[in-house]
Formats: structure tokens, sequence, C-alpha cells
């Protein structure tokens, strides 16, 4: 197998768009009012999957700035979450199982936390390829927020996830590239992101050991 390992060009491509997205984010938040600050829930028992090869390397590009006694420690949250997880789906349950990076209130990979942790809170929506849009109402203390101050909650302010969704997806392209879509899909936690170790594909045969390009 063949580690996917985001350029040093790529990974800042990453980074900003999670400074967009963050920004984005920041002026929905100031326009409603909404604060996480002093919220009785936690986002980070939300149960997400992610689906990007891009995502996943970056994620292990944070985790490997670690100490190996802090990596071994998130690993053992990880394998534990994913336990967790899967006794709730056996029960018929969505999971809610806190993160295994949560620590004391704060991401243990902040910097490296993927996008949907960074989008979620705030009113979204995004246009789909087929052209439908998909419309998410925030948090349950955002939305009653944005009942107290609009009448319709289509009134309220939003960020628009589809540009610098459309950007990941260029690194997405770019990173794996035309034979992206004979790749599996990638539908993972960011505890099975960890546990599974860094992405990997099969190595082209052109680059097998003892096979000589064609010429």
């Amino acid at each position: 197998m063949k580690e996917v390992l985001l350029s040093d060009e790529l990974s800042e491509e990453v980074r900003s768009i999670y400074i967009a997205m963050e920004s984005d984010y920041d002026v929905v938040a100031k326009s409603l009012n909404f604060s996480c600050d002093g919220c009785p829930d936690n986002c980070c028992d939300s149960y997400f999957l992610h689906h990007t090869y891009t995502e996943w390397a970056y994620l292990w590009k944070g985790f490997r700035e670690l100490d190996n006694v802090r990596q071994l420690e998130l690993m053992e949250r990880s394998k534990h979450y994913i336990l967790e997880c899967e006794k709730a789906e056996a029960r018929g349950e969505r999971p809610q199982v806190m993160c295994p990076l949560a620590d004391g209130g704060r991401c243990t990979l902040y910097t490296h936390r993927l996008m949907v942790c960074r989008t979620h809170g705030v009113p979204a929506s995004m246009r789909r390829p087929d052209g439908q849009t998909l419309n998410f109402p925030g948090c349950f203390r955002c939305q009653e927020k944005v009942k107290k101050k609009f009448v319709h909650d289509s009134e309220a302010p939003h960020v628009e996830r589809t540009p610098l969704l459309q950007r990941l997806v260029g690194v997405e392209r770019e990173l794996m590239g035309e034979k992206l879509h004979l790749y599996p899909r990638v539908k993972l936690t960011i505890a099975q992101m960890l546990v599974s170790g860094p992405p990997a594909i099969p190595v082209p045969h052109c680059e097998r050991p003892g096979i000589k390009p064609n010429v």
C-alpha cells in the first residue's frame, strides 16, 4: 500500500479553506449574537462521518506532531470510541459518544480539526452537484436564538458552504488524481481514521518493484 500524503502546497490550501470556514462562521455567529460559552451541551459527542482522503491525511499530519505518549493515549481513546459506537448501533441507536480528541473542552488537534467540527453550530446551506440545496438549522441553542429573532428561519443569516466545499473537492482531485473514482470511498469517524492508520491506496502497477514502465 502507498500512503496518501499532502504536499506542503496542498496542506496550505486546506489550511486556507479552514480559515475561510472559520471566518464565515464567525460572521454569522456575531450577527446572531451566538456563542458556545456556557452551553450545557457538547457538540463533540455528535456522530459525524467524514468523506475525503484530504481531511484524513490532514488529520494525520497533526497527529504526527504529538509526542508518542499522547499518540498512544488518543489511539486507546479511539478504540474505546469505536467499541461504544458499535454497541449503540447494535441497539439500533445513533451513537452519542465523546470524541476521542476532546480534552477538557478543547480539541487535542484543534488546528487540524475537520470541516464538520468547524462549521457545526450556526445555520448553513450547501448546493449539491445535482442542484439540490440542503439547509442546516444549526445546533439547538442557535435554533432557539433564530426563532426569537426571526419570523421564518429562512430570514436568518447563514453560512454558504458550497464555494469552500468546491475548493476542498479540488484539493481531493489533485491529491488523488484522475483515478479517484476507483479508490474506496471514505466514510469514517475521526476515531476510525486514527485507528485505521494514515490513508493509503494500492501501489500503482507501474510503481511496483520489478515492473518496468512501458516506453
